[in-house]
């Protein structure tokens, strides 16, 4: 029995082979001797890459060896089944010798995965554990997001237009691209961009554009991208954050009907306003005092016991704010 869902989509989703994907998974003790096989399985996809290399260099090197959608929606069924066995088993001990190599393959996930969330598969959402593993104690690696210098300023540009390497360097832009994006989830002007972006990006792996056709065309899309983010109303935005709070803790509501739930998504977006700073996320000290405000804010409604709640409440902070 499939107690947790694991391979829900997966095969349906995929021309897979349907009696490899759906395996019977009855208890802790199989999800075990699952775990390492498909650790294996995802990695399979990157044959001879250096994962000790960071920043865009890995991730380019990574996504060399995911060349066009049939293949990146394979490894995100893999990866979302190897997703799924993590979060069941998390804080097992058992994980701790996997943990860099599922670190790797999430950070690799993140960077192919469509903004719209388009392709066979219905592309997951990290899972909490999965997050709190990326986030604990552990520095998250910023690299330089200059998207604003490469499409306003001239010189800058047409020193990039020049590149001896322009599929390279469209492959580096791309990443910085979708990244930016993902920081509008769920507002549709920002999903029409990535959806732009996606067609882009099947036309080069058609033959349709060249690599510096690539280049100039993914160029266009970080530019009206900036544009698009100087036209965005703090309120809406505001909204966005609010609203998601308001429905995660509306589920809690109906267990426990004592939450008034307009006032402690007010709570929590006001203290964590005080202690937010610019790219907190992208700090272990910004990181820590957000997690300090949310667990304040769950004390005063005695649910500061619940770590699933305030890892899905950490999770929309972390998208939102």
């Amino acid at each position: 029995m499939d107690y947790i869902g694991i391979f829900d989509d997966v095969a349906l989703a995929l021309d897979f082979d349907e009696k490899a994907v759906q395996q019977v998974v009855s208890n802790i003790d199989e999800l075990r001797k699952a775990l390492p096989v498909q650790v294996q399985k995802c990695l399979a996809f990157f044959p001879n890459v250096d994962r000790s290399i960071g920043g865009y260099e890995g991730l380019m090197a990574a996504q060399q060896h995911l060349p066009d959608n049939a293949t990146r929606d394979k490894f995100a069924a893999e990866y979302s089944v190897l997703g799924t066995i993590w979060e069941a088993l998390s804080p097992d001990p058992c994980l701790s010798a996997y943990a860099q190599d599922f670190k790797w393959l999430t950070k690799v996930y993140e960077s192919v995965k469509p903004v719209s969330g388009n392709g066979k598969l219905l592309w997951h959402r990290l899972g909490a554990k999965t997050i709190e593993l990326i986030n604990e104690n552990v520095h998250v690696e910023a690299v330089r997001d200059d998207i604003e210098a490469l499409v306003l300023d001239a010189d800058v540009l047409d020193s990039i237009l020049k590149d001896a390497n322009p599929g390279k360097k469209a492959r580096e832009v791309e990443i910085k691209l979708i990244a930016r994006l993902k920081k509008h989830a769920g507002n549709p002007k920002f999903k029409e961009l990535g959806e732009r972006l996606e067609k882009i990006r099947e036309r080069h792996e058609q033959g349709l554009l060249n690599s510096l056709e690539f280049l100039k065309a993914i160029l266009e899309v970080a530019k009206d991208t900036v544009e698009a983010e100087n036209k965005i109303d703090p309120e809406e935005e505001k909204d966005q954050a609010l609203a998601a709070l308001t429905e995660l803790f509306n589920e809690v509501k109906s267990k426990q009907t004592h939450v008034i739930v307009e006032r402690i998504v007010a709570d929590i977006d006001g203290i964590v306003k005080q202690v937010r700073f610019p790219d907190w996320q992208n700090t272990t000290q910004g990181e820590r005092e957000v997690r300090q405000a949310l667990r304040k804010a769950l004390l005063r409604y005695k649910l500061h016991t619940d770590q699933e709640l305030f890892d899905k409440a950490y999770g929309y902070i972390r998208q939102y704010y």
